[in-house]
């Protein structure tokens, strides 16, 4: 997002994040929260990039992985490396599901599928990575494209989070056997904040968090709750980055030109890192955790104090970021003819008013005035 230069300042006068870890530690709160060996987890969007990473990882730690994603010919190449990285072979098992997750009858069909597989016990685990990105700008993209990527990225977590959290807390019961169960999901840094050409992305991503706030305190309402967790990457190198800059607006790449790519790996390793401190809201990098920051809001933290303070240094150099990026755009779409156009049109309905008045020619926006009976 052009922001480098910002969040390194941020960076510096907040170095104090870094060693949050160890101050946990000094006060008791370390240990791993997220122990995966001998648990089986299930993960949507799994045959490659971020997904098949966290398959791998976890299989190394010792978890029987339950892939899905629709194309067989990928989910078989991603089991051929997850059996491989498996920490005892003869004892872990592996099976892949192919299934359309923006379908929202297929969660039932998923789950039912996972817990024959799992001796008929639901998985212990359930991670939703399954998500996509078109970008865009919002007068470019069609309903039904802005309804797609709503059923891919958040129905898919949601209707698997209505079918995993039946079957766990179906039947309540205060003496039983406490089981280590988690559901975690799959947001972006974009939910934090959003910038031109994400618009039939990002609010999807805003909903996920939305979602698992509403989610981490209804759970309490039960016995023996399951966690709740939701993980928030940056740009991650893979094929579905490739596919997502075909169609992304120039303005948009400038924005981001200077924002870290991370890979599948590091993205899957930060993320199982931040499970295993027990987090709830995950970053996997620098500039996610300071966006972060600036969009904490009412959600639960992990150390209070320290976020708190990250927060306040944060925010007070938003308000150059926030102004630096919103002078890119303006000054992007001055260059591009968006503001004389405009300006041109607006006097045009102004001098008729009455009449219709049609499209404009500003570049990749389509602009309708309709007949109006003043000028505003």
């Amino acid at each position: 997002m052009s922001i480098l230069n910002y969040w390194t300042i941020a960076a510096l006068v907040l170095g104090l994040a870094a060693f949050a870890p160890g101050i946990m530690g000094m006060f008791g709160l370390g240990g791993n929260k997220f122990l995966v060996k001998g648990k089986t987890v299930l993960l949507t969007g799994a045959s490659e990039g971020m997904g098949k990473s966290v398959a791998i990882q976890l299989a190394k730690k010792g978890a029987n992985v339950i892939i899905v994603a629709r194309n067989v010919g990928k989910l078989e190449k991603a089991m051929v490396e997850i059996k491989a990285a498996a920490l005892s072979p003869s004892t872990q098992s592996f099976h892949y599901i192919s299934a359309d997750v923006s379908i929202s009858t297929e969660a039932a069909r998923i789950l039912e599928e996972a817990t024959k597989f799992n001796s008929s016990n639901p998985p212990d685990i359930v991670w939703c990575i399954a998500g996509t990105s078109t970008p865009g700008f919002f007068l470019d993209t069609t309903p039904q494209k802005l309804r797609t990527q709503m059923d891919i990225n958040y129905w898919s977590c949601a209707d698997m989070a209505h079918c995993v959290l039946k079957s766990w807390l179906s039947t309540p019961n205060p003496n039983a056997e406490k089981k280590d169960r988690h559901l975690i999901f799959t947001s972006s840094v974009l939910a934090f904040y959003s910038v031109v050409g994400y618009t039939p992305y990002s609010p999807t991503k805003a909903a996920i968090r939305s979602l698992s706030d509403t989610l981490y305190q209804e759970v309490l309402l039960y016995p023996n709750p399951p966690q709740i967790h939701t993980i928030f990457p940056g740009t991650i190198a893979s094929p579905g980055l490739e596919i997502e800059n075909q169609g992304k607006p120039e303005i948009t790449h400038l924005l981001e030109e200077t924002d870290p790519i991370h890979t599948p790996d590091e993205v899957a390793r930060n993320s199982i890192s931040g499970l295993e401190r027990g987090e709830y809201l995950i970053t996997v990098g620098w500039l996610g955790s300071m966006m972060r920051a600036c969009a904490w809001g009412g959600s639960r933290r992990g150390n209070w104090v320290l976020d708190t303070l990250v927060t306040w240094g944060t925010s007070v150099v938003w308000g150059f970021v926030g102004r630096d990026l919103d002078g890119k755009v303006r000054r992007w779409g001055a260059a591009k003819g968006f503001k004389r156009n405009l300006k041109i049109m607006l006097r045009r309905v102004c001098a008729k008013i009455g009449l219709s008045i049609g499209q404009t020619n500003i570049p990749g926006t389509v602009y309708n005035f309709q007949e109006r009976s003043s000028c505003i």
